[in-house]
């Protein structure tokens, strides 16, 4: 299991929360017609975003030689690049430091946010260069909290 964040382009999302749900089920049925490691596919800030993520969680399947150690293993993360979004996974051992970097890069290079492994699904978006929550699943229901904490989906 991992730690799993989505950074994307605000401008190709829809407003809504259940719109945006149902726009984040389609993209990871990974259905764009193409691989999903090469940025170049990418808008000029999500390659922004990956350039200046990468020195810090290094991609799994081809990790820049200065980070070839042991010791940053942990570190290393997996991307699914988009042309509208990159999903990153991270070792939950590394939770915190991921969804902070994640966090201030996406506001760095004006990119939206969703919190994919969040209980309560935020979406964060730019907004006057500072990052705004756009919408979140909401107030969960009694079962929903009991599923929550069994970590039943």
């Amino acid at each position: 299991m991992s730690y799993d964040l989505m950074v994307f382009e605000p401008d190709a999302v829809p407003q809504s929360h259940v719109e945006f749900v149902e726009w984040y089920a389609q993209k990871v049925k990974w259905g764009e017609n193409h691989g999903y490691d090469d940025p170049a596919l990418s808008s000029a800030h999500l390659r922004a975003w990956f350039e200046d993520i990468i020195p810090i969680f290094p991609p799994m399947n081809r990790q820049p030689a200065i980070v070839n150690l042991p010791e940053n293993e942990a570190f290393s993360s997996d991307y699914a690049i988009g042309t509208d979004f990159i999903y990153a996974s991270f070792a939950w051992s590394k939770a915190e430091p991921a969804y902070m970097t994640v966090a201030r890069l996406a506001e760095k290079h004006q990119l939206g946010l969703f919190n994919v492994s969040s209980s309560g699904e935020e979406v964060w978006i730019p907004r006057e260069g500072r990052m705004t929550m756009a919408h979140d699943k909401g107030p969960l229901t009694i079962v929903g909290r009991i599923m929550d904490l069994l970590k039943i989906k």
